[in-house]
């Protein structure tokens, strides 16, 4: 099929889906100006070839039209639960609600209590929780565990879903890419949207090799047309 075939059915699914879950990884945030990690001139793919590697300046970037058309999902009420492997806040920043969204990696403008796991803004400038706990980066380092609630709903939601919508994910990095696999084991629709090679291509029900602000705009463009909403 040719992209705007593709987008229909996107559009189409999207229309039909009772339980919406959208997974995102360091791809959408690529037009923001944030490098990815596993693209042509991503971050470990620099390290790999022996190349600097680009900075990630999370201050300036704002919200994209990939992360935009997220939104309008949800203002549409079709979005049930985002699960994000990014830290850069761009999410919330775009108007997402906090209840529908995991960030499974933490967030750099986020601290946790290290004894109760509340989150707050680091812009609060203290370092200790109202429990007595001290509050540290929310950001997951290498070898540290996942925040447990945003990784137990993720599952949750991942089990109950009927569409399952990957955009800019690799979908290499365990825990996080089990979630498509207990998608498709619960009868979901998988779609892929990634610049790059992923383990799942094979079982997709659809493959988008475009980038995410090339695909998801327009085929929530062409939702709320089913929907008869403008």
């Amino acid at each position: 099929m040719d992209l705007d075939q593709r987008i229909e059915t996107l559009a189409q699914w999207m229309f039909e889906a009772k339980h919406l879950v959208v997974f995102t990884g360091a791809g959408i945030s690529t037009e923001s100006g944030l490098p990815d990690f596993r693209g042509p001139d991503g971050i470990w793919t620099r390290q790999a070839k022996g190349l600097p590697t680009k900075t990630r300046d999370f201050s300036s970037a704002v919200p994209n039209t990939g992360h935009m058309a997220i939104v309008e999902l949800q203002k549409l009420g079709k979005l049930s639960f985002l699960i994000s492997q990014n830290v850069d806040n761009l999410h919330l920043s775009s108007g997402i609600r906090p209840d529908l969204l995991a960030e499974l990696h933490g967030n750099v403008s986020k601290l946790r209590c290290s004894r109760c796991q509340a989150e707050v803004d680091m812009s609060i400038g203290r370092d200790s929780c109202s429990c007595g706990g001290k509050l540290v980066s929310s950001v997951v380092d290498f070898g540290q565990p996942l925040p447990q609630r945003e990784l137990a709903d993720s599952y949750a939601h991942s089990r109950s879903c009927d569409l399952f919508v990957v955009a800019g994910s690799s979908l290499v990095v365990t825990p996080a890419a089990d979630m498509p696999r207990m998608a498709l084991q619960s009868g979901a629709r998988l779609v892929i949207i990634n610049d790059g090679e992923t383990p799942f291509d094979r079982v997709a029900h659809l493959r988008f090799e475009e980038r995410t602000g090339a695909v998801l705009p327009q085929a929530v463009a062409r939702l709320k047309a089913l929907m008869k909403v403008s």
